[in-house]
This record gives C-alpha cells, sequence and structure tokens, in this order.
C-alpha cells in the first residue's frame, strides 16, 4: 500500500496568531484549567446558550455605508441538491434564518463551473440574476481583468462525474481548483478569504500543501462540512476546559469522502476540552467483525456508542417494529456490514468513528442501519454528554438541506471580517485523519502512526452551530 509522504519535519504545528487584515490584502511570505462535576453539570447547556446568536450576527452589513462586498464561486456542478447549488442559491436568493428571510450581504459577481449535465441549473441562476459565468478560475476571479476583482472565494469542489481511485475516493478537483485561486493571487499580488467545502483534497500531500500555501500567502481559509454548525438536539456545547477522555461519533456513509462528516462530530466536541488539540498519534480501522470484537472489548467505547445512538432518529428497528431500543445486539442484526476507526491523541483521549451502514456489502442509504450523525463524550469524572447533529437530508426529510445555512452565514462572516469562525487547523487535522483512515482501512485494518498529525491548536469560544 502507498504510504502517505512525511512532512518535510515530522513536528508540532502550531495554530498562528493572524492579525485580521481587510479583503484584497497584498501578499506577504509569510490551557484553560479542568472543571468539577458541578462546574460541568451548571454549565453543559450555558456553553450553549450564552451569546448563542453573536456568531451568526452580520451587523455591519446592514449600518455600513461601504460598497458591497463581492464573492467567486468556483464548483464542480450545479444541479439540484447538489453541494454547488446549496451554496449558490443562498448566496442569490437568501436563506431562512432566525424567524425572518435573510438576504446575504455579499453579491456573488461571477462562477466558475467545470460540468454541466441534463439537469444543470448554473444557466438559469446566471439569467435570473445576472452572475456572470466564466470559462477559468482565473477569470472568475479577475472578472476578466488584470486584477482581483472579488473579495472572497468559494471553492465546491463536491459532486458531478470523476474518477474513483483504488479505494474508492472520489477524485473531485479540490486541490486543484485551489492551486488555480492560488496562482491567481501570486500573479496578482493580492488575496482574499477562501472557503474549501469539506476536507481539504484525497491526497494527503495535496492537503499539506493547501495548508502550507494559506499560511505562506497569509489570507483566511475556512473549510469543513455542516455537521459542526446545524442544529443540535439537545443543543449543548461541551464548555471549554472539559476534561474529557474518550470521544464516540456514530454515522453512516462510503468510507473516504462520506467519514469526513463524522470525524468532524466528534472532532468539534473533542477540540474543547482541557489543554485544547495537541493532535493524533495513530489511526486504526475495523470492519465487520472486528467492529463487533472491538465493542465487546471496550466497555467505555460501547457505553458511548450506545449513548450516542440512543440520540438517532433515524435507527432501523426490526421488521414489524417501529422503534428499536439501541443494543449491540440490534446492531449486529441492522447492520452486519460496519466500519469503525480509532484515533489516538497524543494527550490520551482517544476517539472511535462508527459507520452503521447496514445490511449491503457497499453503502447505499437505502440499506444503512441509520441516516444520521451522533456524539458522545466521557469526562474523567464519568460524565457522558451527549447530542444528535440535526441534519435533515433532502428530499426523504426536507425540500430544502437547510443546513447549509450556517455554513454560508460563517462564509458571509469570515469575507466581511477577515476573520475565521474556528482554526484552519481543524480541517488540517480532519483531513488527515480522514485519508490515514481510510489507508488503514485498505491496509486490512493495520494500526498506522500518524506523525504528520501532530497539528496543535486551541478552539474558539463559539458557539459555532445554529441554535435559531
Amino acid at each position: 500500500m502507498p504510504k502517505r509522504s512525511a512532512s518535510t519535519r515530522a513536528g508540532d504545528f502550531q495554530s498562528p496568531l493572524v492579525a485580521s487584515e481587510g479583503s484584497g490584502r497584498r501578499l506577504g511570505v509569510a490551557g484553560t484549567g479542568a472543571l468539577s462535576r458541578r462546574q460541568f453539570s451548571r454549565t453543559l447547556a450555558g456553553a450553549a446558550t450564552a451569546s448563542a446568536f453573536a456568531p451568526f450576527q452580520i451587523r455591519a452589513a446592514a449600518k455600513s455605508p461601504a460598497k458591497r462586498k463581492r464573492v467567486a464561486l468556483v464548483t464542480t456542478i450545479v444541479r439540484k441538491f447538489s453541494h454547488g447549488q446549496h451554496f449558490v442559491d443562498r448566496l442569490l436568493e437568501g436563506y431562512g434564518w432566525h424567524g425572518r428571510h435573510h438576504e446575504s450581504p455579499l453579491d456573488l459577481v461571477s462562477l466558475y463551473v467545470e460540468q454541466f449535465p441534463e439537469t444543470d441549473v448554473t444557466h438559469d441562476r446566471c439569467r435570473r440574476h445576472g452572475t456572470k459565468l466564466f470559462p477559468t478560475i482565473a477569470e472568475a476571479l479577475t472578472l476578466g481583468t488584470s486584477r482581483l476583482a472579488v473579495d472572497g472565494v468559494l471553492i465546491i469542489g463536491e459532486h458531478g462525474d470523476y474518477p474513483r481511485d483504488a479505494k474508492g475516493q472520489p477524485l473531485y478537483p479540490r486541490f486543484r481548483f485551489f492551486k488555480d485561486v492560488v496562482k491567481t493571487f501570486e500573479r496578482t499580488n493580492a488575496a482574499v478569504p477562501v472557503f474549501q467545502d469539506k476536507h481539504f483534497a484525497m491526497d494527503w500531500r495535496e492537503a499539506q500543501e493547501t495548508y502550507r500555501d494559506a499560511q505562506r500567502l497569509g489570507f483566511p481559509l475556512m473549510a469543513g462540512s455542516s455537521l459542526p454548525v446545524t442544529w443540535r438536539i439537545p443543543a449543548i456545547e461541551v464548555p471549554l476546559g472539559t476534561p474529557l477522555v474518550e470521544s464516540v461519533g456514530v454515522g453512516y456513509g462510503h468510507h473516504g469522502y462520506y467519514d469526513i462528516h463524522t470525524i468532524e462530530t466528534a472532532q468539534c466536541m473533542s477540540e474543547r476540552r482541557a489543554g485544547g488539540e495537541v493532535g493524533v498519534k495513530s489511526v486504526q480501522a475495523f470492519k465487520n467483525e472486528a467492529v463487533w470484537k472491538l465493542l465487546a472489548e471496550r466497555e467505555s467505547t460501547r457505553r458511548l456508542c450506545l449513548a450516542a445512538l440512543n440520540r438517532s432518529q433515524t435507527l432501523k428497528p426490526l421488521p414489524g417494529y417501529t422503534f428499536a431500543e439501541p443494543t449491540i445486539a440490534h446492531l449486529q442484526r441492522v447492520s452486519p456490514f460496519a466500519v469503525a476507526y480509532v484515533f489516538e491523541h497524543l494527550d490520551g483521549l482517544r476517539t472511535t468513528i462508527f459507520h452503521f451502514n447496514g445490511t449491503g456489502t457497499v453503502f447505499s442509504r437505502d440499506t444503512a442501519a441509520l441516516n444520521d450523525f451522533s456524539y458522545a463524550g466521557l469526562t474523567q469524572s464519568g460524565d457522558v454528554l451527549s447530542t444528535l447533529m440535526f441534519l435533515p437530508m433532502p428530499p426523504t426529510m426536507t425540500t430544502l438541506a437547510s443546513f447549509f445555512s450556517p455554513l454560508v452565514n460563517h462564509i458571509e462572516r469570515m469575507v466581511l471580517t477577515g476573520q475565521t469562525s474556528w482554526p484552519i487547523e481543524r480541517n488540517y487535522l480532519t483531513t488527515g485523519m480522514t485519508l490515514f483512515a481510510v489507508d488503514s482501512l485498505f491496509a486490512a485494518g493495520a494500526k498506522l502512526s500518524t506523525p504528520d498529525l501532530r497539528i496543535r491548536y486551541q478552539p474558539t469560544s463559539g458557539p459555532h452551530f445554529w441554535l435559531g
């Protein structure tokens, strides 16, 4: 099996402190104490509600006489329910937000779209709103001129007709898109905030270059999926400094590109532990019978897995039943197809990710044992906290993927302020966790050392998830 390339030095990455600057900046090469059980219980719900709406307020947009900021969107495809469509429509037509219709304070002025299937809606949106479609990424960012002409860039490299690698990962052109953006920044000697959907790339060397380019050129980079920012049931946040000792994320999906959802579900909670994030030293994958053996041997992991499953709203019952009590025996019946990833962090925290993909031999949403994502964490004093990241998927659960709205809101805030809502190191780490986990899976469950994932950072205070 090909190995991920090592970084130049297998040392610790420290999250840098980057001063905020306005859009179009000129380029330059560039722990808290543990909580007591009583404090933990008192602050668990309070952490989610104190300043609950603050991360999403864009006050300057309504009052400032300044010129509206313009953004370009680079994507693979824009058809109904594609990620490209979700972002394009929210920027052009707005979205529901805290009991009112929110119109974006940004102007989507240009698009680069790579593929146009029969179901394409790109041209319809361009006609409806006057947005220009350009044949190259460079032209979309410069509006056909010799200078950078936008205040922000969105890269949406998801969906479309692309080949898969030997591990089944779709080779979406996220890195190619990103490099074209970086080349345009370098050519115009200017840079603006960039958002990249989901994880950086399907290749670790490309992911490393993505992170290093952003650090080298000094532009704000934000990335990720909707999981950390969607609704939570219950609406809890892990208080900063919580002495977590173990985390479990439970979900579903095809390995290689859906794993990021469950990994982000766990990481956005785990990073808030005492000391912050210190990096991951190893990963090991388990499949089918090995998953059940793992659950049988690790009592705390089993306890957390069942706690997370008790938050699920979609766990399949047996035929003739409307409800199923989550038990290991039940999981074995409804999901003989199961995958787990165990991540050992450098401070001793253990994160385990479970995908209960149902009765098929390959993933299908129709045969998966569940269709949602949940989290459970164990504190040093034995308390368990758990929640569901509520992600109602269209068209079966909703007519609109509303969980994209808080993600777009964070992007709007980044472009307006030049500040990212969370450290990009979270996404650098979760990209590596995803890629190395798939490597372990395709190495028959070998335990892999991950010196490249010694990525340290401190979380921002939040909360970042949607309470509206």
